[in-house]
């Protein structure tokens, strides 16, 4: 799998493009600057076939429709954060001094799918507690963990919806289980592992 990174948008998302050998690969969380993403797509020619969101925040999914738009690829949200997408209090967007805003998703999620890119399976697990609907998608050695995990830290949990104990809750049961040397892709800030998380991270010591 190859995996292509760039920080977009007014709060600095990473958005990552990953691709398998052939070129089929899915865009996660394209949170802003769509000509930066589309031109990479174009430059790698690229067969987009998913847009996915980790959550529903608007510093997350501020290209979805650009993006959606450029390659012809369907959005995926988890049911539970869908209606953030219209709705720019919802996704916080409007208390940050801007509108992000997408259409309604393509295909709702509610954990426990596999989702399939070309040789890439990705399987979509649960992580409420930054927001109702966060998820994280799971593949052979690694994990895209949005605003679940971070190095060192974990996602905010004062926003509506959020829930420390619960965040620490599904991190331990969906991500602390997965082997120590899987990569951890998280939604802002350096990437990571899940054995440095387990051993280092301050919240998952208790």
């Amino acid at each position: 799998m190859k995996v292509e990174y760039f920080v977009v948008g007014p709060i600095d998302v990473n958005c990552y493009v990953i691709s398998d050998d052939n070129g089929i690969g899915a865009v996660i969380d394209p949170g802003g600057n769509a000509e930066r993403i589309l031109a990479y797509i174009k430059k790698e020619n690229l067969d987009i076939r998913y847009v996915l969101n980790t959550h529903g925040h608007g510093d997350h999914i501020g290209a979805d429709d650009a993006v959606r738009d450029g390659t012809g690829a369907p959005l995926y949200i988890h049911a539970a954060d869908a209606d953030m997408l219209t709705d720019a209090r919802k996704n916080l967007s409007a208390f940050m001094g801007y509108q992000a805003l997408a259409r309604p998703a393509d295909v709702l999620l509610h954990g426990g799918e596999e989702i399939t890119v070309g040789d890439i399976k990705l399987k979509v697990v649960c992580t409420p507690g930054h927001s109702a609907g966060g998820v994280c998608f799971v593949g052979d050695g690694f994990v895209f963990s949005g605003d679940a995990l971070f190095a060192d830290s974990i996602g905010r949990t004062d926003f509506p919806g959020g829930s420390q104990v619960e965040l620490v809750s599904s991190i331990k049961r969906e991500l602390m289980v997965l082997p120590d040397e899987t990569e951890v892709y998280p939604g802002h800030g350096p990437k990571t592992t899940i054995g440095w998380e387990k051993v280092y991270n301050p919240y998952l010591q208790w």
